[in-house]
């Protein structure tokens, strides 16, 4: 049985040079090396199963860069098309009444905020309307808050506790004691 070829696939005089060209800079990322290469397979007529296992990659990226070639010439074959920039979950306002929120205490019986009550707390606030565990945790992440530590939330109603005006030791309330403050030494 014949393996599939890719039809149609012939490299102009021009696109061979400019190739050509392109290998002997040699300054090029290894998938640039990879695509010239499956472009000069193809136009050898090897078959996409051939060329992928000469150049170390699947059938489906040979026949991808050939289709490229065919339809948008020689640069878009070399090239990556342009990823599409997701759209951001939250807005300003959004985000800033989730820190807001995680700054405060935790709900009733939870003793401390996580990922997930985060993210199903804002939920039922309303602050939005949907949020997943990984978009909360990239929030905390660039706000550099660790809510599960104590010590990195400020809380309003949290009670401040001041050890002593003096730093903390305990006074000396004028007992008897192995040593005065009048300087001598043990008596």
């Amino acid at each position: 049985m014949r393996r599939p070829y890719f039809p149609g696939l012939k490299l102009s005089a021009a696109d061979r040079e400019h190739l050509h060209n392109l290998k002997r800079l040699g300054a090029l990322h290894e998938r640039d090396w990879r695509r010239i290469r499956i472009l000069e397979l193809l136009d050898a007529g090897w078959t996409l199963i051939d060329a992928g296992l000469a150049v170390g990659t699947y059938p489906r990226e040979v026949r991808r860069v050939g289709w490229r070639y065919l339809e948008k010439g020689i640069e878009a074959a070399l090239t990556d098309e342009p990823r599409p920039i997701p759209e951001k979950m939250l807005d300003h306002a959004e985000e800033s009444a989730i820190v807001a929120m995680v700054c405060g205490a935790p709900p009733d019986g939870s003793a401390r905020w996580s990922v997930r009550l985060i993210a199903s707390e804002a939920k039922k606030r309303g602050i939005v309307k949907k949020i997943e565990r990984e978009t909360a945790r990239k929030l905390l992440a660039r706000h550099d808050l660790k809510p599960w530590r104590e010590k990195n939330v400020v809380r309003a109603e949290a009670e401040r506790r001041v050890h002593r005006a003096h730093g903390g030791h305990p006074q000396h309330t004028g007992g008897t004691s192995d040593t005065d403050g009048a300087g001598g030494g043990p008596r």
